[in-house]
Formats: structure tokens, sequence, C-alpha cells
């Protein structure tokens, strides 16, 4: 499933590429059949991913963490009706259904998509706040160590410190600096979590486009596509990096 994701947005992006360079228009059209055969191929092999997106969701109602199972189950309970407007638009598309609104059902189908991906960033960021709290609280036990319980020796009034006039916005501009370092620390060290993070980051590119909410192109959201289904398939081959729950 996830190497013919990679196919459909490679084709994308080809098509895209051939299209500003001004290839002949018949290399063109090959390439967007063969991304629209890939898209229906996809759409055959997901229908019944909307029963496994549901059992996902029951699974995920029994977590401890409150946050958690409620970004979790309610972006399952979206995959699921995503997956099931797939499948009626792959009903239509194969001409089992002639009759049906393929735009009216791609609207919705993205619609729960992008809803879904929001869940999952939610999630993502909920999981980065606590990671860095953690790594915060770590980081002012081994300073209060090191400073041998000396007062003053961890907080100092200091040349720009809280009762220096103009201070405010260096200690700012110090604050932030040390909260993205502080991110990129939680991140470097939980490669699932950054992966995730990526590859849903990349995914929302794709109903935004959809979705005209954001008009990224047809290059954008192949790269996008692509990146994001070699993560899928790399969690595949290592496993240790799908994030869990």
């Amino acid at each position: 499933m996830g190497k013919l994701r990679a196919a459909q947005y490679a084709c994308s992006l080809l098509g895209h590429a051939l299209q500003r360079h001004g290839a002949s228009p018949e290399l063109q059209k090959q390439i967007r059949q063969l991304e629209g055969h890939l898209s229906l191929g996809r759409k055959l092999l997901r229908l019944g991913n909307s029963a496994d997106a549901l059992e996902s969701a029951k699974r995920a109602v029994h977590l401890s963490d409150v946050v958690l199972r409620f970004c979790i189950t309610v972006s399952h309970l979206n995959r699921a009706l995503y997956f099931a407007c797939d499948n009626v638009l792959w009903a239509g598309k194969s001409g089992l259904a002639p009759r049906v609104d393929q735009e009216k059902w791609a609207q919705r189908s993205f619609r729960y998509y992008l809803f879904s991906l929001i869940m999952n960033l939610s999630r993502d960021a909920y999981e980065i706040r606590l990671l860095m709290e953690q790594e915060s609280s770590a980081c002012s036990r081994r300073l209060k160590s090191s400073a041998g319980g000396v007062p003053g020796a961890i907080e100092t009034g200091g040349p720009g410190g809280p009762g220096t006039p103009g201070g405010g916005l260096p200690q700012l501009a110090l604050k932030l600096r040390l909260r993205v370092l502080l991110l990129a620390r939680v991140l470097r060290g939980h490669p699932p979590l950054l992966l995730d993070v990526v590859r849903n980051a990349c995914d929302l590119f794709i109903p935004l486009d959809k979705l005209g909410l954001w008009r990224c192109g047809p290059g954008i959201v192949g790269l996008c596509g692509l990146v994001s289904s070699i993560l899928s398939i790399l969690t595949l081959i290592c496993p240790w990096l799908r994030l869990k729950p």
C-alpha cells in the first residue's frame, strides 16, 4: 500500500515537473493516466480499512490518558469515515455506481482526512509538551545537584535580569531560544515522534489543497505526499519507529 502511494505521488510530482519543462502533451497524459490508475488501485486495496479504523478507535477508548484517548479515538473515527467515502468514490470510478457525485464525495473524504490529521498533530503536540516538561524538570534537577545547594547559584539577577531596566526583551529571546533547543533535543531523542510530526505535517498539505483552503499546487502536493509515503514505508521496515499507542 505504501509503495503504491509513493508511486502515485511520484507521478504527481513528475507530471508537474514535465509540465513546467514543456514536455510533450502525450507524455503528460500518460503520466496522469498512470497516476489515476494507481489512485484507483489504492482505493480498491482500502476497501476494508473502515472496519480496521473502527477497531482501532474501540481500542483507543480504553487509554488511560484523557487527551490521548480523545485525540486518537476521534482521529480513527474520522479515518473510518474517510475510508467509507473513499469506498463510495471507488464504486463510482469503477462503474459500479455511475451516478455517484464524485466531486461531492471527494470533498467529504478530504474533509474527514483533514480532521484526522488535525487530531494526529494535536496528539503530537501534546506528547511533545509532556516530554519537554519532563526534560525541563530533569535539567532543573541536574542544575540544582551540580550547584550543590548554594543559594543563588541557579537563578541570578545579573545583567538583563528581572530587575534591570530593558532586560525584558533579551530575556524573552533567551527563553525562546532555550525552548527551541529543548524542542530539538526532545525530538532528536524520540525518533518515532519526530517521524510522526513530519509525516502528518506533510500529509496536511494534501487535504488543504484539495479543499481549496490553501492552494499549494500539484508540485508541493506531490512532494509532500512522496515524503510522507517514504516515511510510512520506513515505519513498516523499522516497526520501532512507529509512534505508540
